[in-house]
């Protein structure tokens, strides 16, 4: 039974128990910097996917403008 509840004791243990406190909080930094990262990444790929469209939109002819317009000259009759 002593070797039973030695193991359910140890089940009990999460990681952190188990890690060292400078090690944990080392892990926790590096985790918020890679978080950090990513929302730069993302941030910066949103950026430049406005700058793409904006630049399209600069870019187009007479003909795509009026292709993409809702106007139609029946009602204008």
């Amino acid at each position: 039974m002593n070797k039973k509840q030695k193991n359910q004791a140890d089940e009990l243990l999460t990681l952190k128990d188990r890690l060292n406190e400078e090690l944990f909080a080392k892990l926790k930094e590096k985790k918020r910097e890679l978080e950090q990262q990513e929302q730069r990444r993302k941030e910066e790929e949103e950026a430049r996917r406005r700058e793409e469209q904006r630049k399209r939109e600069q870019q187009k002819t007479f003909e795509e403008l009026l292709n993409e317009s809702n106007l139609d000259w029946r009602n204008f009759k």
